[in-house]
Parts: C-alpha cells; structure tokens; sequence
C-alpha cells in the first residue's frame, strides 16, 4: 500500500513539473530583447541541429531580438536585420546595446550639455543598465556612460530599462 501511494506522490509530482516546464525565456511573449551569452554561436535555417548553419557569432554580449520561441529554440534577428533559428542556451537575458552609425559619445548625465566620459565607436556593444526618457546608460568593460537612445540598437523606441 506505502508503494502505490509513493508512486502516485512520484507520478503527481513529476506532472506537475511538466505542466511548467521550461526556462522562462520560452515562456515569454516574444517579441522580446535578449543577448547571446556564449562565445561561439551558430544561427540556423530552422529550429534544430539538422537544419544548416547560415551564420556563425563570434561576440558573447550582441544584442538580439527575440521573435518566436519553441522549446529549445528561439528565432532571432540580429542588428543587421538577419533572422534565423538558435539554441536558447546560447541567449542570455541580459539587456546589451550596439553602437549605431558614427563615434557617439557616452555623457555623465542623461543630457545632451553634460561632459562626455568617453566617446563609443560604431559597433561598440555595451550592457543597458537602464533606459528612460530617451537615454540608456550602458557600461562598456567598466566605462559607462548615458548616449541617446536613437544612436543604439537593443532596445523598443521609447522603452523604460529599469
């Protein structure tokens, strides 16, 4: 009697495990900004290792879009605009930002009079660590700075980082 009991404890368990199964990447409204986290990650023509690669990314930290989610997988659009499938171990949750267009510079304040920090490079990849009223600090490698929102990419026009 003790067996089946313990049995049927397992089997209520492990069904209610299942029922939330999976990181909570996969289940967020997509679309949704992520980052890649591993050093070496390989974009795909479809959701599974059988499908070909299409792009190889050698930048742990690039911010991404997130535009469908699978188990396992999420299909993402990079700063270029390409779209293709990868593994969701590869993708972290941490907010980053790419650098747009020419040398901008990273202020002391979120002001366009304040004293420049330093000066980022089309490119350049730094993580957001907060966004509102058309600034995001982000801090790249330990030097930080505000720069205008329209200058980066990684983020919704207008949306509040906390």
């Amino acid at each position: 009697m003790r067996s089946v009991r313990i049995f049927w404890l397992g089997a209520i368990f492990l069904s209610l495990c299942l029922l939330g199964t999976g990181p909570a990447e996969a289940q967020r409204k997509t679309p949704y900004w992520a980052s890649i986290s591993a050093g070496k990650a390989r974009m795909r023509t479809g959701p599974g290792r059988q499908f070909p690669i299409s792009w190889v990314y050698v930048r742990a930290d690039l911010p991404i879009k997130v535009i469908a989610s699978i188990p396992n997988w999420r299909k993402i659009e990079d700063p270029d605009g390409t779209q293709g499938w990868m593994q969701a171990n590869l993708l972290s949750e941490t907010r980053t930002a790419i650098i747009l267009g020419d040398i901008h510079p990273l202020r002391a304040a979120p002001d366009p009079s304040a004293r420049v920090s330093w000066r980022a490079a089309p490119g350049v990849v730094g993580r957001i660590s907060k966004c509102a009223r058309g600034w995001c600090y982000i801090d790249v490698f330990g030097r930080g700075g505000f720069v205008e929102e329209a200058h980066i990419w990684g983020l919704e026009p207008g949306e509040a980082v906390p």
